[in-house]
This record gives structure tokens, C-alpha cells and sequence, in this order.
């Protein structure tokens, strides 16, 4: 139940006046959703954002009736703004949202491959973020020809008629498109918790594979529409299980990629389709980015030379450039190649609901056979009225002396009516059917005409009652209609298709220049990559006050580093994100480059190499853990690792191995351990605590863990044990030499 809070509340006309107590009512969060949260997204899914089963939202479809309404399927073109006035009538959305409406279903615009507005004038273009439509009194526009075809029957019920939002007006909840238009034209939305994403469909081939679908329900959609098409064109990079699946369930994406040509005389690069989520802008954005950071070094310059004839971006080329390599590189790192998602969500029967190529030619096909038996059963109807009318018309006509007698001894108008009933047997209807006939028409051909008329009428009526009883010839209606629209709008195809196995990668390592470095790391994070010749010509590293050397091992250019921090994560790096540096430079700070946590530091750096190698961890509370390296490969490009390691005691040691190697340890009371690394069991698991290697007493802990052939120890028989764990032994003075910190690569 709920509850009332009482509460202060302040006099806004005289703000020093307290005391005016108001009443609060609390309710249930529960309660405020259903009432207030539900009904506007429902509203949102159900009526703006979800395509139905004749592939429009309402917003296009009020917008291509008025148009309809208007005359403007076969008349010539109206302003776009005296189309957008009449529009608000059915959508209460403003002006400004009913004309991006009919951009995007325009000629000019090109974003559908079976456009429904003619346009005239500047309608902006899909493939172009700048290139921005006129205002709507500039613009002219009228119904393409293909709208024919959405709007055939209308008038013969084949769809309901709802209110509009006043109630003012009818408008239809559905329009009758004789073909399967929510295959053929791209849709977008997004709703309230859920979303569709339809890509378009070549018409020709939407049209084919439903004629095959009406005559075998398990015919091979693929064979008659293989992928999808779009008006931008562009390559699909063809993959048949990832298309299969996409046809199946109606979720998952597929990849896009532009088309090029190669001008050697020029050395220029000129690309001319692009994909149809991409803009020209973002595209030439993202290769300026990519030469400024050093990324691209093929190219001198690019620029749009997009104009009447159509879309075209120029790539100037240094000389030596491979084009063909070059476009694999800008595939992989641009937009000139990008994933269509896809999202088949549609509305049916004002339910959403995600589903496959084939159930969505199902759903619409048994829609498009009831619209057909709507328009069969209104024309049924219209014909037994007629014959109707026409029985009547022929018992007056067997006797047309006894109907004019009666009409002329009638002597008030109201009664010729009745009369006519009486004498002849007949109902109003056909009483006032015969009473409206001229003088003239009472003649011999006229009266053979109807009779004849009549005869043929029952033929027909027949044969429509036979299709409405019979569901083949239904679909051969739909099947003849198809064919006649593969006839009137023939659609060739737009978008090519590439198969995935017959294209060449771009291979990033490849593009790397190899060669050898040294690297160094220092005990503050400063990080230095210099190469042969440079360690030649100056060996002597500088290093910041109070910094030195922690780390230093050769590498290729071409291979990958893992920094080791203390909060147990793993930083990955390439080498040859790394410029190369001189021994006389501080270096690279490295938590300033890799992005590191507040008060996080680098304690190691290690080469995985192929990642077949064992990382060797040893902890301050004497216990050591071999992880396989594989546990730190990754597919993706992920740059950082949580829960790299145990966090159960700070890391004193990590060394890299293949080889066993003898390892020797020193406690903070002065003991020494030797054991080699095969007494170790490698794990896969990052996080495991490892086993204890030293045994240490109570406040005792490592302080130093090293190769034992860099430890300086002469008698390691002393200090080697055969299990594990062990004490050690005290270290001797001649065994005290001085040791250096260094890790093990191999």
C-alpha cells in the first residue's frame, strides 16, 4: 500500500515564509514502469522504430500515402515542402523529421536500391557526412514507379484502414507491396531495449527467389539470392556458412569492402564505390590519421574528387608502392572496408520478432495471400451486386410493357418504387436500379447486352470463388504478379562478390621492417630500443638520477614484450611500436605510454617469443611458480592483463626459460638455496601461488633470486637441495661475491 510522507515545503512567493506542508505519496518503482515506462516503449517498438511485414515504418508509410493521395503516382512533380505540410495531417512528428524521411526514400539520396521518391534537386548523398540536402522548398519530388506496385488494390480492401491521430482521417496500417519490400529495402532502428538492422536485397532476385519459395518451400535460398545488395556498391567478402547463418536466424554480419582501380601512368589509386555504412570523410579522416602517425608511408596524398558523374577518391602513391598491398594495409586499419551487422528484427501482428531469410518470405507470403483474398473476395462482392442488379433489370426487361404501365399509372414518385417490388418480385435495390434507367436505353441490343452481361458475370463469379477456395491459385496470382515486376523493373545487380579464401590478408608482421635491437629497461619505467649500429657508434646508456638498469636482452623488431607490473598485471607491447632512440636519451617513460594504473610500476620485462617457453615467477615468501607462457597468448589485441599472476606476495624474481636452468636464492637472513628449474611442475593456470621452494622462518623472507651461473657462488653443493622445499644453507664469505640482477631469455 502506499505510503504518505509529510514533508516541508517553501513559499516561492516570499522565500522566508516556511511551513506550508505538502503531501508525498511513495509508490513502487514497479508501478511507475507499468504505467509510465512501458506504454512509451511499447509506443516506440510498435508504432517508429520496428519495420513490419511490408517493410516500412510508419513514418514512411504516412509519408508514401500522402504522396499517393496526392496524386503524385502519375502526376508530375510538387514541391517537397507542399508534401511535407500535407504529411503532418498523419504524422505529428514535425517538418523537419517528415523530410529526412523522404531523403532517405529518394532518388537523389541513394540509400535504397528501389528508391520510392523521384526526386529533383540537391537530396544530399548517403556515401558523404557533409553533403548536406537543400531545404525542402527547393526541392521537388513525386511517387517513383515502382510505388505502383506498393499501392496496387489498395482501394479494393486489401489492407485496414485505421484513424490517424486525431481521428480526422484513414489512414492504412499496412500498404499491399506486391512483392517482399522488406527484403528489398535497408531498414535501421532502434526501439527501447531492442533494435533492427535489415540490409537490402537486390529486387530481381528478392522477386525470383519468392517465386521458387511459392512453388518448393525447401528451395535453396542462396542459389536465387546469394548475398545482399547495396546502392553504394562495393565488394562482399563472401563467406557461405557465415551467409547461411545469417539467412537461418537472421543475426550476424558479414564484411564489406570498396572497390578501386589502379592508374599506373597517374600512380594513383582511385576508389569509387565504398560500403554503404561509410562516408567519403570518415574514410579520408582515418587515412590522414594513419600517415600522420606514421602508420601509412605509401601515400603522398589523398583527396576527394567526388562530382556530377559520382563518387571517386584519389590516393597519390610514392614511387615503388605496391597498390595491391597498399589496399590490404587500408582495408584492415579503415573504413574502406567495414562488418554489415545484421539484425532482422520485424514486426508481425504488432509483435517484434528476429527471424530468418526463409520465415520472413513465409510470414509474407501467407500476409500477400490475404491481401489477395481480400481484393478477390471485394471484387466477388462488387460482381454479385451487379448480377444482382442485372437479375432484376432482366425480369423487368421479359415484360417491359407491364413496367412502363405501372410506372405511368403510379401517380406519386415515392410509390414507383414499391410498385415496381410488387409487380415483378424484385427488392429495392433492383427496383431502384430498373427506375433509373433512360428512356433510351429501353431497346432490344440494350436488353441482349445485359442479358449476355449477366451470363458472363456468373462465369467470373465462379472462377473467384474458386481461387478463394483454393491456396495454389493464390500463389499463382503472386507468382504472375512477381514475374510481371522482373519484367517492368528490371534490377541489375550493384554490389560484387568476393570469395574470403580467394583474398590475400593483410599481414601486419609482414608490413613491419625486421631487424635486431637492444632493449633496455630501467628500474623507473624508462624504456630504450636502439639498434646495432647505434650501440656501436655509443654504448654508454644515461640513465635519470638515482635510476639504473633493470632489464636488458636483444630483440627483433618484429616480436612482442610483456611488461610486468606489481599490482599482477601484464602490459603487451610490439617492438615496433617503439621508436628507435639513442644510448644518450633518458628514453621512453613507459606508465606514461602504456597507460598504467595510479601507482602502479614496471618490475620486469620479458620476450615471449613464440610463446612456447615457461615463465619462471619467484615470490617473496619463498615460493616460485612456472607458468606456461601460453597463458599469456591472445587472439585479439588486447594490450593489458588483469590477474596476471598470484597476488598472495610480492614478485622478487621473473625469468624466462626453456631450457632447465639452476636457480639460486638468497633470504633476508643471509641463507642460499640452489635448485634447478625441472624440480618445478608447469602450470597453465596465471593465478596459481606456485610451491614453496625455501623454507623460511618466521619474519624471514627472499630478497634476491638469480640465474645460479651470474650468483657468484663457487661451492653450490652447499646450498643445492634434492626436494623441495628446502632451508638452504648460510651463506659463506667466499660465496659472497657481488651479485647482479639479470634475467634469462633462453
Amino acid at each position: 500500500m502506499a505510503k504518505k510522507k509529510v514533508e516541508e515545503k517553501k513559499n516561492y512567493d516570499n522565500p522566508n515564509v516556511v511551513g506550508l506542508r505538502a503531501e508525498v505519496l511513495e509508490q513502487p518503482i514497479t508501478h511507475t514502469l507499468e504505467t509510465n515506462y512501458m506504454p512509451y516503449a511499447m509506443s516506440v517498438i510498435v508504432s517508429r522504430a520496428i519495420p513490419e511485414i511490408d517493410g516500412f515504418k510508419p513514418s514512411h508509410r504516412k509519408l508514401l500515402y500522402t504522396m499517393f493521395k496526392m496524386g503524385l503516382l502519375t502526376g508530375g512533380r510538387t514541391k517537397s515542402a507542399n508534401i511535407v505540410g500535407q504529411t503532418m495531417k498523419l504524422n505529428p512528428h514535425g517538418d523537419a523529421a517528415i523530410y529526412e524521411t523522404m531523403v532517405r526514400l529518394s532518388t537523389g539520396y541513394q540509400a535504397l536500391l528501389t528508391p520510392f521518391v523521384d526526386s529533383k534537386g540537391n537530396f544530399g548523398k548517403v556515401y558523404s557526412r557533409d553533403m548536406s540536402y537543400a531545404a525542402s522548398r527547393y526541392t521537388e519530388a513525386k511517387l517513383s514507379a515502382i510505388c505502383g506496385e506498393i499501392f496496387r488494390d489498395i482501394d479494393k480492401d486489401t489492407v485496414d484502414f485505421v484513424d490517424n491521430y486525431d481521428g480526422s482521417m484513414k489512414e492504412p496500417g499496412l500498404l499491399p507491396t506486391a512483392f517482399p519490400n522488406v527484403l528489398v529495402s535497408a531498414n535501421m532502428g532502434i526501439a527501447v531495449g531492442m533494435a533492427s538492422q535489415m540490409c537490402g536485397f537486390n529486387l530481381t532476385e528478392v522477386c525470383q527467389t519468392a517465386i521458387e519459395y511459392l512453388k518448393d518451400p525447401e528451395h535453396d535460398l542462396l542459389s536465387t539470392m546469394p548475398a545482399p545488395d547495396f546502392p553504394t556498391g562495393g565488394e562482399i567478402v563472401y563467406d557461405r556458412s557465415a551467409m547461411e547463418n545469417i539467412y537461418r536466424t537472421g543475426r550476424g554480419s558479414f564484411k564489406v569492402r570498396s572497390r578501386w582501380r589502379y592508374l599506373p601512368k597517374e600512380n594513383i589509386i582511385e576508389i569509387y564505390e565504398i560500403p554503404y555504412t561509410a562516408t567519403s570523410e570518415a574514410i579520408i579522416d582515418k587515412v590522414a590519421e594513419l600517415i600522420k602517425s606514421g602508420k601509412v608511408r605509401e601515400i603522398n596524398d589523398m583527396r576527394d574528387e567526388t562530382d556530377l558523374s559520382g563518387l571517386k577518391l584519389a590516393i597519390d602513391l610514392k614511387r615503388g608502392t605496391d597498390p595491391d598491398k597498399l589496399m590490404q594495409k587500408l582495408f584492415k586499419l579503415t573504413p574502406l572496408q567495414e562488418a554489415f551487422p545484421c539484425n532482422f528484427n520485424i514486426l508481425v501482428a504488432g509483435t517484434p520478432k528476429v527471424m530468418g531469410v526463409g520465415e520472413i518470405l513465409e510470414e509474407w507470403t501467407a500476409w500477400r495471400m490475404d491481401c489477395i483474398r481480400r481484393r478477390v473476395f471485394f471484387e466477388l462482392g462488387k460482381k454479385r451486386d451487379k448480377l444482382h442488379l442485372l437479375k432484376g433489370l432482366q425480369r423487368i426487361l421479359l415484360d417491359i410493357d407491364k413496367a412502363i404501365a405501372i410506372i405511368r399509372e403510379t401517380d406519386l414518385e415515392e410509390d414507383v418504387v414499391p410498385n415496381l417490388m410488387m409487380g415483378f418480385g424484385i427488392d429495392q435495390i433492383q427496383a431502384e436500379y430498373v427506375a433509373e434507367i433512360k428512356l433510351r436505353n429501353i431497346n432490344r441490343e440494350y436488353i441482349l447486352k445485359r442479358t449476355r452481361e449477366t451470363g458472363e458475370l456468373e462465369q467470373e463469379i465462379d472462377e473467384l470463388e474458386a481461387i478463394l477456395n483454393n491456396r495454389r491459385k493464390i500463389k499463382n496470382i503472386i507468382i504472375n504478379e512477381l514475374e510481371q515486376i522482373i519484367k517492368k523493373f528490371p534490377s541489375p545487380r550493384k554490389t560484387g562478390i568476393v570469395y574470403a579464401d580467394e583474398i590475400e590478408e593483410f599481414d601486419e608482421v609482414e608490413q613491419v621492417e625486421d631487424y635486431n635491437v637492444t632493449l633496455f629497461l630501467s628500474r623507473e619505467g624508462y624504456f630504450k630500443k636502439i639498434t646495432a649500429q647505434s650501440l656501436r657508434m655509443c654504448s654508454e646508456q644515461k640513465f635519470k638520477e638515482g635510476d639504473a638498469l633493470n632489464v636488458s636482452f636483444e630483440a627483433s623488431n618484429r616480436g612482442e614484450l610483456l611488461f610486468i607490473t606489481d599490482k599482477q598485471q601484464i602490459y603487451k607491447a610490439k617492438v615496433a611500436d617503439f621508436e628507435d632512440v639513442k644510448a644518450s636519451v633518458l628514453g621512453i617513460y613507459l606508465p606514461t605510454r602504456l597507460q598504467l594504473d595510479e601507482g602502479e610500476n614496471i618490475i620486469s620485462m620479458v620476450d615471449p617469443g613464440d610463446y612456447s617457453k615457461n615463465l619462471l615467477l619467484i615470490f617473496e615468501n619463498g615460493k616460485a611458480a612456472r607458468i606456461d607462457m601460453a597463458a599469456y597468448e591472445t587472439k585479439t589485441n588486447r594490450r593489458k592483463l588483469v590477474n596476471a599472476y598470484s597476488d598472495k606476495s610480492p614478485v622478487i624474481a621473473v625469468m624466462v626459460i626453456r631450457d632447465e636452468i639452476d636457480v639460486a636464492c638468497f633470504s633476508s637472513d643471509d641463507r642460499a638455496l640452489v635448485f634447478n628449474t625441472s624440480q618445478l611442475q608447469v602450470k597453465t593456470s596465471r593465478s596459481t601461488q606456485g610451491v614453496a621452494v625455501m623454507s623460511l622462518k618466521a619474519k624471514r623472507n627472499l630478497i634476491k633470486a638469480i640465474p645460479l651461473a651470474n650468483s657468484g657462488i663457487s661451492n653450490t653443493t652447499r646450498y643445492r637441495v634434492k626436494n623441495l622445499p628446502g632451508a638452504g644453507a648460510a651463506l659463506k664469505a667466499e660465496d659472497r661475491a657481488e651479485q647482479q640482477l639479470s634475467l634469462m631469455d633462453d
